[in-house]
């Protein structure tokens, strides 16, 4: 009988010592089920939880015409090469710069109904990475319709990149205004954009300069990079404080010969807007005079109604009116 209460006494004690080392955390209690599936779930506490920002590469920017062509910018990494997929099938490729922005315009309009964007980046080092993000753009089947444009990113909101009554050259606080020469021959460009903004100039998809908007938001850029005569697509992109694409422009630029370059009284750079009724209009007081400056210019017009900034008209002498 004496043993037998000796070894209850012995497993008394025995579980109160253990209960107390676990309570002064000597030893670890094991974890049960509910507390292992717990465990690889558990978020981290919300002091020491940092924001994820999406994963590069990105679309910033989408731009679509009435008629179907756009201009896409975003970010990817440095010197990565970018591609641009359309329901599947790539449209467009680039490289982004050193400071992982990258820009282009598409070569062929986007068909009508509904569009798929996707983009893909490879980085130096052969790896490539598709992005999360989706832009889906309704393209209009009816001439003079705009489209509407839309961003999707898993697990965040759809975004609205483009209403189909957003319409005009400026986008926003962003203007090309003036397309010049100076004395050298080197092109001036010049404009408008958020006080402060950084500005880019892309000429067919590659970065030719930059510059920044002053405190009154006007801008000029004369590239040091040699362009040769010949016409071009120029893309002007405005920047936002964490340096992502936030306003883009894009229109059709053709860049004098050396020759064409000794401006005096007669003669005219075409600027932004511009039309040979407008042109003419300035120059005679009257518009429908405009075919005297498309007959002094014939070599360098295959269209009345196609002229590109930059261009350089001789207008002559005013010719005597007819009736209009």
């Amino acid at each position: 009988m004496r043993v037998v209460v000796i070894v209850l006494l012995l497993i008394v004690l025995g579980f109160l010592a253990w209960q107390g080392a676990q309570r002064f955390g000597l030893i670890e209690t094991p974890p049960d089920d509910a507390d292992i599936v717990n465990t690889t779930d558990e978020a981290p506490d919300g002091d020491d939880a940092e924001p994820v920002e999406a994963a590069l590469p990105n679309f910033d920017i989408v731009r679509v015409d009435r008629t179907g062509y756009a201009v896409i910018a975003g970010r990817a990494a440095p010197g990565a090469e970018v591609t641009i997929f359309a329901n599947g099938e790539e449209i467009a490729q680039t490289q982004a710069e050193a400071d992982g922005s990258w820009a282009l315009s598409t070569d062929t309009p986007l068909d009508a109904g509904p569009v798929e964007l996707s983009l893909s980046m490879t980085t130096p080092d052969g790896l490539t990475i598709r992005s999360e993000q989706t832009v889906i753009i309704l393209v209009p089947a009816q001439d003079g319709d705009a489209p509407r444009v839309l961003r999707t990113t898993p697990g965040g909101a759809t975004e609205v990149l483009q209403e189909p009554g957003d319409v005009g050259e400026g986008l926003g606080p962003l203007a090309l205004d003036v397309i010049d020469y100076d004395d050298s021959g080197a092109v001036i460009f010049s404009g408008r954009a958020t006080p402060g903004a950084v500005v880019q100039i892309f000429i067919n998809r590659q970065l030719i300069g930059q510059t920044q908007a002053n405190d009154r938001g006007r801008w000029v850029l004369s590239p040091d990079a040699t362009i040769n005569p010949g016409v071009y697509q120029l893309l002007i992109v405005q920047l936002d404080d964490s340096g992502r694409p936030a306003y883009a422009i894009e229109l059709p630029f053709e860049r004098a010969s050396p020759d064409d370059i000794q401006l005096g009284d007669g003669r005219v750079v075409v600027q932004p807007g511009n039309s040979l009724w407008r042109i003419a209009r300035r120059a005679y007081g009257r518009g429908a005079q405009y075919t005297i400056i498309y007959a002094a210019n014939a070599d360098q017009i295959r269209d009345p109604d196609l002229i590109y900034p930059g261009q350089i008209f001789d207008v002559p002498d005013e010719q005597p009116a007819e009736e209009e």
